[in-house]
């Protein structure tokens, strides 16, 4: 059955030269051929400040460069979001790109007295992450953490679900191994997973 999906490329470099490019392009190319809908977000190329009150995130206007981004987000079914692990979780870059879209109205309802509203049920994720150490190392003694949160404190808690990823620790990867890692991308495109 075909998906429609938004691809979020959260690494912070535009120059786009990294394996996660590699890995989104792959993505996507087989998520079209295979019959899904795809549209695609690069965090790198959008320009907006942080957010730095509460206020700003409850009611401050959404910059002018996220809003196609928001709405594609809203229009997909399912989203793929690929970043580098750094410091153990995503890049500030992203997490500030996360920050706006899903403030209040988009991810949450919030109700007086009430658990909020989940806005987001009925989605799916894929979270493709590149790090500088072995996966096993990060699993076991960091507990994923920086994945983990991600996964719970805004996916999960918004309703989202399914939530699958893929860790790839570059230390000791070869062309070989990376070559793998991109046909990965394909075999979850075609699924549209």
């Amino acid at each position: 059955m075909a998906k429609r999906i938004a691809i979020i490329q959260g690494h912070p470099d535009p120059a786009g030269h990294h394996l996660l490019n590699a890995m989104a392009d792959a993505y996507a190319e087989t998520a079209v051929s295979s019959g899904h809908q795809v549209r695609r977000i690069e965090v790198a190329k959008l320009e907006f400040p942080l957010l730095r009150t509460q206020q700003d995130f409850e009611t401050g206007a959404l910059p002018a460069d996220l809003v196609q981004p928001r709405d594609d987000m809203r229009w997909a079914e399912h989203w793929v979001f690929l970043f580098p692990l750094w410091h153990g979780t995503m890049p500030a870059l992203f997490k500030g790109f996360l920050e706006h879209i899903f403030r209040p109205g988009f991810a949450m309802e919030y109700r007086e007295k009430a658990f909020p509203q989940r806005l987001l049920a009925g989605r799916s994720a894929r979270i493709v992450v590149t790090m500088g150490m072995p996966t096993l190392l990060y699993r076991w003694y960091f507990g994923a953490f920086g994945v983990r949160g991600f996964e719970r404190s805004m996916l999960a808690f918004a309703g989202i679900k399914p939530i699958r990823e893929n860790l790839y620790g570059l230390t000791f990867a070869d062309e070989k191994k990376r070559a793998r890692w991109i046909e990965d991308m394909r075999k979850c495109a075609a699924r549209g997973n």
